[in-house]
């Protein structure tokens, strides 16, 4: 315990109690027990009913407006697959492919190039990711065409416009 107390404490780490006296184990112990006719005694005062503010239905109804839509987060998550698993699977794939030609000598094609290809396809995998959330269209009703071009400017001058409005709204506050 020594060694505990020259060092101090991680931030992560969780604060010890202290240990307690003897006297005040002693006064838990010398208080009467509570009898059995006292536990089963109905309560005479009941609480009244906990009714739900209005506050509390606006908020719900808010976070029903911010709440994606499942016919909008289906048709985000297909785009995102399609927009990242393809060339993150070709960016797995191409290093097999690197390592069959080598293996089979093909071809001789320098190291740096299987790796700049890999993480090219890895990086537009990345990319694609974001590019699938934002072409897709947010519209419930409409679905967009198959690249999102225009969807994709449409939503990504949305969020600026959000984040901007979050600014302004964290520095009135």
């Amino acid at each position: 315990m020594s060694s505990d107390s020259k060092r101090g404490r991680l931030p992560f780490e969780p604060r010890q109690k202290k240990k307690s006296d003897p006297a005040d184990v002693s006064s838990v112990k010398q208080r009467a027990p509570v009898k059995k006719s006292q536990k089963s005694a109905p309560a005479t005062s009941k609480k009244p009913a906990k009714r739900k503010s209005p506050t509390s239905r606006s908020s719900r109804q808010n976070s029903n407006l911010s709440a994606i839509p499942d016919v909008v987060s289906k048709r985000m998550g297909r785009r995102m697959a399609i927009f990242c698993g393809i060339p993150s699977a070709l960016g797995m794939s191409s290093l097999f492919i690197f390592y069959w030609l080598k293996v089979k000598e093909v071809v001789e094609l320098p190291p740096y190039l299987a790796l700049g290809v890999s993480f090219g396809f890895l990086a537009l995998g990345i990319f694609g990711l974001s590019y699938g959330l934002f072409s897709s269209c947010w519209d419930e009703d409409r679905v967009g065409n198959a690249w999102g071009v225009d969807e994709f400017k449409l939503n990504l001058g949305r969020t600026r416009e959000a984040w901007r409005a979050s600014r302004k709204k964290a520095k009135a506050d």
